[in-house]
């Protein structure tokens, strides 16, 4: 189990067939790379179900998979000086975060998470990943498009049901969250 997954690293995900580590980020294609030759680069976030990007993927749910996490982190400060800001779900040991994944002749099978609209909690940082209470994971990797849609535009959780750590760790440091005790997070996001 990775301990940390940041963009074009290994992680785990559960699809309903079986789990395996992929690369977080599916290929992005700009024309500037294409012009110079450059290979893709990464796109991790799926921000807008209506970019053609995702038109055939975001309605087949054998292309949809759950990315088991502890904490997400963003980023807190000012460009250049940012730390990482680590939130949890309060009381909840393990959250999964919904997402696609698929096999690209650019980088093999890769997998993106989905984001949405923050609370209050987590908007003056960033977005946030959809995240579900394991009674909705049968509908996310069975549903149907309009279960996608409404998942992606529901409310945020609550403020309250989420707790924030901010540390003085460089955005990428790589070092994990402060966890009481021997109870170490087992798996974290780095948005």
């Amino acid at each position: 189990m990775p301990t940390e997954t940041v963009e074009g690293s290994l992680g785990l995900i559960v699809i309903e067939k079986d789990g395996r580590r992929l690369p977080w980020g599916f290929p992005r294609h700009t024309r500037e790379k294409r012009l110079h030759g450059a290979p893709p680069g990464r796109i991790e976030l799926v921000a807008d179900l209506t970019n053609p990007m995702w038109e055939y993927l975001v309605v087949d749910p054998r292309y949809r998979c759950l990315t088991p996490i502890t904490h997400f982190a963003n980023p807190e400060g000012v460009p250049g000086h940012k730390t990482r800001a680590w939130f949890s779900v309060t009381g909840e040991p393990l959250i999964a975060w919904l997402g696609f994944c698929r096999n690209t002749s650019e980088f093999g099978p890769v997998f993106a998470g989905m984001t949405m609209t923050a609370n209050e909690l987590v908007r003056p940082f960033n977005d946030r990943p959809v995240l579900l209470q394991e009674s909705e994971w049968e509908r996310w990797l069975h549903g149907t498009i309009e279960d996608v849609i409404e998942f992606q535009f529901r409310e945020p959780m609550p403020s309250e049901q989420l707790s924030i750590l901010h540390t003085g760790d460089r955005w990428q440091s790589g070092i994990p969250p402060c966890a009481p005790s021997s109870r170490r997070p087992k798996t974290m996001l780095i948005l």
